[in-house]
């Protein structure tokens, strides 16, 4: 039976599922199209993980770690809060190049929210993502970066309607890059709360 090559661990396969997602979208996702994508075979896969389902389980999981890593990672290259929160939004999204493939991550994200596991993890994902945002406002408004008294819990839930939003948007219009399209709708969310000496 044929082992897996040293070398192609389990996060390069799941990276490679997730460029396999943003092409064919969940229905074409399949074990063989993965496992041709890191020169595998697919029985291998299926030691790894069991079945399709087992990969896309791995996968969300995968998501969940990734999105409490980041803001770690955003944050200690930014020396702004708000810098960092830039970073954050366009990162969460950045192998994301076309609305084709966005469309096609969507449709995952629709089909998490019908099966109990998957949308058990795909909330820990947004209660990650929702937790990052808050703390790098909040630290925003500590380091004068936002006007005193401001909401920052409203503030936090507007910037991320913001980027959800501006990405299905792109996904229709197909005007600029996701990126740009989520930076500006940051910059509009947070404009009128910006102290206006270091815009």
């Amino acid at each position: 039976m044929a082992g897996r090559p040293r070398g192609i661990d389990d996060t390069a396969i799941l990276r490679a599922a997730v460029d396999v997602m943003g092409r064919t979208g969940p229905a074409g996702l399949t074990l063989a199209a993965v496992a041709r994508e890191v020169a595998l075979v697919p029985g291998t896969l299926v030691q790894r993980f069991g079945s399709k389902r087992g990969m896309l389980l791995a996968l969300a999981e995968q998501g969940v770690r990734d999105a409490e890593r980041l803001v770690g990672h955003v944050r200690a290259a930014h020396d702004s809060p708000l810098d960092a929160l830039d970073a954050l939004v366009t990162a969460t999204w950045s192998a994301v190049e076309t609305p084709e493939a966005y469309a096609h991550h969507l449709a995952f994200l629709c089909a998490d929210l019908s099966d109990p596991e998957f949308h058990r993890l795909a909330l820990a994902v947004q209660q990650a993502q929702a937790a990052a945002v808050h703390a790098l406002l909040d630290e925003a408004g500590q380091a004068g970066e936002l006007r005193p008294g401001t909401d920052v819990a409203a503030l936090a839930a507007a910037v991320r309607a913001a980027v959800a939003g501006a990405g299905l948007l792109w996904a229709v219009d197909r005007e600029g890059a996701l990126a740009q399209r989520q930076r500006a709708a940051v910059a509009a969310a947070l404009a009128p709360y910006r102290r206006e000496d270091i815009r």
